[in-house]
């Protein structure tokens, strides 16, 4: 009988096959990182938020077709300028730990994939947008886009009024999820925005405090001079905390809200001042970390409040 002989190739044949797969997967896993999923998460909710407040009280069907291409598109606008964000930071983000493995900054990948994959998933968000949803939806994730990426980024390396600017685009979320639904702006849409306008500075404060000596090492200047830091840090935490508190009443006081949304919507508030509070009478990574935690859980809340109140 004739004997069969494997060829050398054949044998090397899986472990290329397997190099090309560990690649391609390689590759597939840091685009996906690049998107900033985890901050998606939360932009997706504020989306659906503004869409579902906006849909609430009208007596047709509830438009779940509509709310998917909204969705859709904001977080593909949201994934483009995630990635171009990194894209225009990348040789900064090499210079601070809570950033250099990124994949642009740790050289994963290209710096022209990057840029690519930003362009491609922001121009085809926008296009969904208008063709599926409305052109108001468009337009207002375009303005995201062009205002974090043009004012908010090259700012930050320039003075502390970063944080202010960068408020406004992080705010948008509900806006454009409310324009989706309703081809305009509400007043319950506007609400939304106050509230995630201020949170923003709480969350922020928290993490600019955690990685200070990296955002400076970096060049960023979110923080003033270290004489005044303390100070910067205690205003932008505890005033909009302060102003959070009654913004997220408006409901109660406009007659809209029962005993129990007050109740828990102080409660909510109470405890994110609380943290807020802490961290600017003893400034330590424990507390700052504490109050970014704090923040992460009190928006999906006061959001599940607002949702369970519409629906009453």
């Amino acid at each position: 009988m004739m004997e069969t002989r494997i060829r050398p190739e054949t044998c090397k044949s899986p472990t290329r096959h397997s190099c090309l797969l560990r690649a391609f997967y390689s590759t597939i896993s840091a685009c996906w990182t690049l998107t900033k999923p985890e901050v998606n998460f939360l932009i997706a909710f504020a989306t659906f938020t503004g869409f579902y407040l906006g849909k609430a009280h009208q007596p047709c069907p509830f438009p779940l077709p509509l709310l998917a291409c909204t969705l859709v598109g904001v977080l593909l606008v949201a994934s483009g300028t995630g990635t171009l964000n990194q894209y225009i930071e990348r040789r900064f983000d090499a210079q601070m730990r809570r950033t250099a493995r990124r994949p642009l900054a740790a050289g994963h990948l290209k710096p022209s994939v990057g840029l690519a994959l930003g362009v491609s998933l922001a121009g085809f968000g926008s296009v969904f947008l208008a063709a599926s949803v409305n052109l108001l939806a468009s337009a207002l994730a375009l303005f995201t886009l062009t205002f974090y990426l043009m004012i908010y980024t090259p700012l930050k390396r320039k003075s502390p009024v970063c944080t202010l600017t960068g408020a406004v685009p992080g705010a948008m979320p509900p806006l454009i999820g409310c324009a989706g639904a309703t081809g305009h702006l509400s007043s319950e849409a506007w609400l939304l925005f106050g509230i995630l306008f201020l949170w923003q500075f709480p969350h922020f404060m928290s993490i600019a405090w955690m990685y200070r000596d990296d955002y400076k090492r970096a060049g960023y200047r979110v923080l003033p001079l270290a004489e005044r830091q303390s100070a910067f840090v205690n205003y932008m935490t505890v005033l909009p905390l302060l102003a959070l508190i009654p913004l997220t009443l408006f409901p109660a006081f406009s007659g809209h809200a029962d005993a129990s949304y007050i109740i828990e919507i102080l409660l909510a508030g109470s405890i994110f001042l609380y943290y807020g509070s802490v961290l600017a009478l003893e400034k330590s990574n424990r507390h700052a970390r504490r109050l970014l935690f704090a923040s992460i859980a009190y928006l999906p809340v006061v959001f599940a409040l607002l949702i369970a109140k519409s629906s009453k």
